[in-house]
């Protein structure tokens, strides 16, 4: 990634900084509120709750003992316990044996071990309620597509017929009887590329035969940041209509032909808003998720398509929002543990993981396509942070649940000498893979 891009001005760089450290202190605050409630509900004291690090801008003491705190780097955060000898809970103050015994019990070593293995284990349960929490309420506010497709409304894309209207129902698709919204999708994904095509429809209780553009055009639904399609100032609703000059109506002959161009560049001609201009770009070769778990490796440009209109929805009930949102939520920690090991196993480029320059270009990219986009990306932000946190690294959270589980086992803690050890070297891999990762946002393409 060529970092200018970053910064094509001052408000540029300025918007990406501020939706970055933005999405960054929801996400954290959640995640250390989920290790300060459960630690209170469970006994154990904070003695500091800090938003940030550094030099301390703000704070004040509540009614409980603890010292609320905003401090200068807004680039995490962390939970102090009673008796903690650091913010990481990794050991215990020296002056810990002089306490009494109730006052130990408020302390996050003193405390029994499920109080300990709750309050470490809250931090990323609460990313994960935060993520499921926001998707079911993304899903009751914009709602979810009817089983019967219906149109709800028109996208604006070039057509040389247009018969369809708002609220129609239809019920086939160039002489195939569609059942759902899904069989429209299936017989979509396999009718030939035309300009024209034949619906069969219901409107005001009566069926009418009429025509309409094809169903999946090569519509940019969505650009992604940082790809070949954003670089070359392609916006979501632009349509294609011609790529070097051979002119298309579906979108499967855009994917192919960028599949086939072998990273070559590509002369696409858009429409947009009823004028028309060239785009130069070359596509990028990306490793995509299957529904197997597998990877596939395609040449991208970096555009969805989708129908060309807006289906009816529904509101759905608050426990299907919920099951959506879960499922949403399982979806993305899937994919990105999947990603990882096939990483790891060298079966997909390590280029796939994102540093903190890239994680900030895609949240200000996220905040520019406006307050819903950038709401989902805080929602898988959530997601990827809790998962990460379960990883059984020492100085995580998955690290102590480890400890705490040997605890379990063997009926006393891991020795001081061990936990300093390994909390070393759980360090040493964090800050070694936060370079690995800061060096692919810099040198990848």
């Amino acid at each position: 990634m060529d970092i200018s891009t970053l910064i094509p001005s001052f408000g540029g760089l300025g918007f990406t900084v501020v939706a970055f450290v933005l999405a960054l202190l929801i996400i954290v605050f959640v995640h250390e509120f989920g290790h300060y409630i459960v630690g209170r509900w469970s006994g154990i004291h904070a003695d500091v709750f800090s938003l940030g690090f550094g030099p301390v801008i703000w704070k004040r003491v509540d009614r409980h003992g603890t010292r609320w705190q905003l401090a200068a780097l807004p680039f995490g955060g962390y939970v102090k316990f009673f008796g903690d000898a650091n913010a990481a809970s990794g050991g215990h103050s020296d002056d810990l044996k002089a306490l009494t015994a109730e006052q130990r019990r408020a302390t996050m070593h003193g405390a029994p071990l499920w109080a300990r293995s709750a309050t470490v284990a809250a931090g990323p349960v609460f990313n994960f309620v935060l993520s499921i929490a926001i998707f079911a309420g993304l899903f009751l506010a914009k709602g979810v597509a009817t089983d019967l497709p219906v149109i709800g409304a028109l996208k604006n894309v070039p057509a040389e017929v247009q018969e369809l209207q708002p609220g129609d129902a239809i019920l086939g698709l160039a002489g195939k009887p569609v059942a759902d919204f899904q069989g429209l999708i299936d017989a979509a994904n396999v009718l030939p590329p035309a300009a024209v095509v034949d619906y069969r429809i219901r409107r005001d209780g009566a069926e009418l035969d009429v025509r309409g553009p094809y169903p999946l055009p090569p519509l940019a639904d969505n650009v992604a940041g940082n790809s070949a399609a954003k670089d070359a100032g392609l916006e979501p609703g632009d349509v294609v209509l011609a790529v070097d000059g051979t002119p298309i109506t579906a979108f499967d002959q855009l994917r192919d032909m960028v599949g086939a161009s072998d990273g070559k560049p590509l002369k696409l001609t858009v429409w947009r808003d009823g004028s028309t201009f060239d785009a130069d770009l070359q596509p990028r070769r990306m490793d995509l998720p299957l529904a197997d778990g597998g990877f596939e490796t395609r040449w991208l440009i970096g555009v969805s398509g989708n129908l060309f209109f807006e289906p009816e929805t529904r509101t759905p009930g608050l426990w299907e929002a919920v099951s959506l949102g879960a499922s949403q939520s399982w979806t993305i920690a899937y994919t990105s543990v999947s990603g990882l090991w096939h990483m790891i196993t060298g079966s997909i480029s390590s280029c796939n993981l994102q540093g903190p320059i890239g994680i900030a270009e895609t949240s200000g990219q996220a905040a520019s396509m406006g307050i819903s986009s950038f709401i989902w990306f805080v929602a898988m932000l959530s997601t990827a942070v809790g998962l990460m946190n379960l990883f059984p690294v020492p100085v995580l959270d998955g690290g102590h649940l480890v400890f705490f589980a040997y605890e379990a086992v063997t009926g006393k803690p891991p020795t001081a000498r061990a936990l300093n050890v390994l909390m070393s070297v759980g360090l040493a891999l964090i800050l070694g893979l936060m370079a690995f990762a800061l060096s692919n946002d810099l040198f990848c393409p």
